[in-house]
């Protein structure tokens, strides 16, 4: 099985599936491909984008997607929580992220290498990180307690936020006890620490993926 990938640095989807990948040491080959050659990905790719998992023959696009399909395949990762309530509110709060928060994608790409002091983000954008923040507090609140992440163990919905808490870690914004906690929790991952030490490797650029602000270099 093996998991082609973009940038590190930039690539949001990609970090999804190769953090629980990684965190729950599957043993799946995994191939980078830069997203500033897109063409050679739309060559071997009929959607031209990453991530991708080859299974043999099978190809499996898009982060969710990939996500479940390891789940099910590792049934011991246990991707979702087990009891009905949480299972179901798991697959909600990763499918809205799978498809909102579009203000924030926009204005803050994740970009693993930068910090960016003073910059701020539009009120739209902020009503996407008041409504994060929202969905973080329900979730530890009621089913967190039996271990640092949403629904206690780690799961798919954890590697849908990760790449949210790397836009924050990249700004100044505001956040509650909840929120700021959690995303400790995730920041002092090892496996999420593994992904930075490879993001900072990278000297690729991707224009399309860079903020117009200054900024300072992240370790």
């Amino acid at each position: 099985m093996k998991l082609v990938i973009g940038n590190q640095n930039y690539s949001t989807w990609s970090m999804r599936p190769w953090l629980f990948a990684s965190y729950h040491d599957l043993d799946i080959e995994v191939e980078k491909l830069s997203l500033n050659n897109l063409s050679a990905i739309q060559k071997r790719f009929a959607h031209g984008k990453v991530p991708v998992l080859i299974d043999g023959s099978l190809e499996i696009w898009d982060s969710m997607a990939i996500l479940e399909y390891l789940s099910e395949t590792y049934p011991d990762t246990r991707g979702w929580p087990q009891e009905a309530s949480a299972r179901a509110v798991a697959r909600s709060v990763s499918a809205e992220m799978h498809s909102s928060f579009q203000a924030l994608r926009a204005e803050l790409p994740m970009n693993c290498r930068k910090y960016f002091p003073g910059y701020r983000l539009s009120n739209t954008a902020m009503e996407d990180v008041r409504r994060i923040q929202q969905i973080w507090n329900f979730c530890r609140e009621k089913y967190g307690g039996s271990g640092p992440w949403l629904f206690g163990r780690f799961g798919i919905a954890d590697s849908m936020y990760a790449p949210v808490v790397m836009r924050f870690r990249s700004m100044d914004v505001k956040l509650d006890r909840v929120s700021q906690e959690y995303c400790l929790a995730v920041r002092e991952c090892e496996t999420v620490k593994k992904w930075l030490v490879e993001a900072s490797s990278e000297a690729e650029i991707v224009d399309a993926d860079e903020i117009d602000h200054p900024s300072v270099a992240l370790s």
